[in-house]
């Protein structure tokens, strides 16, 4: 039986289309473990189209061990010991089974190395007709290791699509380009209002997958980038990502999963409620750190409709959180409710990361009686 089992492995690893649709998790050979043969390289570069088992490549490939220096710059691989980078104009591509109609987010590490302006094409194209694409840019760096984990939200529009890591970048280095690493799919399910909270995901429970063995969470890019946001219920309003946390690397007011708001002004949480207008609701929400080394005086700022709440919180970058509350009338059948951290702020470790408050279990009530 264990014979068996090993000969499967090794044959899916050497095959380039997904045979059953995969589960949250790793795409097959997602953080490219898997290989170039030596006599599919020429050094570093990959020099057949197939030669990454389950993927299929183009433009100028190079396939990076970590340790790998490149100048005085040491290349450190985020998962395992293997990632790829894009060179000019290049693209790595990777047919899945999915379910026509199912919403889908893809989180996949990057880090940039020696362009100024890297930026990160992804799409899913199972037809011409249906192509849907987004635009990452990833020369900002979040994290305080070089690497970064980003997500992305799609609908699938048939049984099978194919997914697409392009860098669009052309540089007098053909080399010059973002390191790939850690691709991987989840499943969303669309969470629904109740009588207890008005928010959709008020909680930030569902939402892109995270990497247990990464620390750094995950970047959800702006909307601008992002027509399906990879956080059910929210839009990321704004030209800067948000980062979404896990209570296993990060603490966590409630739950399980938060939100660090890690742009200042450029970091909007948003999300449109139906109100009745002329009636009195409660808006509340935990404001805190995330045992980050996030150090100073952190304030959120929240928003319903033309009502506004600051709310200061001194930060000693070693966990903890207040609860806050806005109360507002309606005076429309649509409210728009936002988050913002109004200061940049950077870790206390001197590593140049952006990092900023969290905010979690936002809860939006309607006042009933004189009951505040």
């Amino acid at each position: 039986m264990y014979k068996l089992t090993a000969l499967l492995v090794l044959l899916c690893a050497g095959c380039h289309t997904s045979l059953s649709a995969p589960t949250d998790g790793l795409l097959p050979n997602g953080n490219f473990e898997y290989g170039p043969k030596p006599s599919q390289m020429k050094g570093t570069v990959v020099t057949a189209h197939n030669a990454i088992p389950n993927w299929e490549t183009s433009g100028h490939i190079e396939y990076i061990k970590s340790g790998h220096k490149q100048g005085d710059m040491l290349l450190v691989v985020p998962e395992g010991g293997s990632a790829i980078r894009l060179g000019n104009d290049a693209s790595i591509k990777q047919k899945i089974k999915v379910t026509n109609g199912g919403f889908y987010s893809i989180t996949f590490s990057a880090a940039h190395t020696c362009a100024q302006e890297e930026t990160v094409n992804i799409s899913v194209n199972p037809n011409i007709e249906k192509q849907d694409f987004g635009i990452i840019p990833v020369q900002t760096t979040y994290s305080n290791t070089g690497w970064d984990s980003y997500s992305w939200g799609f609908k699938a529009f048939a049984d099978e699509i194919e997914v697409t890591i392009h860098n669009p970048g052309v540089e007098k280095d053909p080399a010059c380009g973002p390191l790939i690493d850690s691709v991987a799919l989840k499943v969303m399910e669309i969470p629904q209002r109740t009588r207890a909270n008005l928010l959709k995901n008020g909680n930030f429970e569902e939402g892109p997958y995270l990497f247990p063995s990464t620390s750094w969470g995950v970047l959800i890019p702006p909307h601008i980038e992002d027509d399906h946001s990879p956080l059910p219920g929210w839009i990321i309003e704004s030209l800067k990502a948000v980062k979404y946390i896990d209570s296993n690397h990060y603490t966590v007011p409630e739950g399980r999963r938060a939100i660090e708001l890690v742009a200042g002004k450029e970091s909007e949480l948003t999300q449109v409620v139906f109100t009745k207008p002329g009636r009195r609701y409660a808006l509340t929400f935990f404001v805190g750190d995330s045992n980050n080394g996030c150090q100073g005086s952190l304030v959120v700022e929240a928003f319903a409709g033309k009502d506004t709440v600051k709310v200061p919180y001194e930060s000693k970058g070693e966990g903890g959180f207040k609860k806050a509350r806005l109360l507002f009338t309606a005076v429309s059948p649509r409210t728009r409710i936002m988050f913002l951290s109004t200061f940049y702020t950077m870790s206390s470790d001197h590593s140049g990361s952006l990092c900023g408050p969290v905010i979690d279990d936002i809860k939006l009530l309607i006042i009933r009686g004189r009951r505040v």
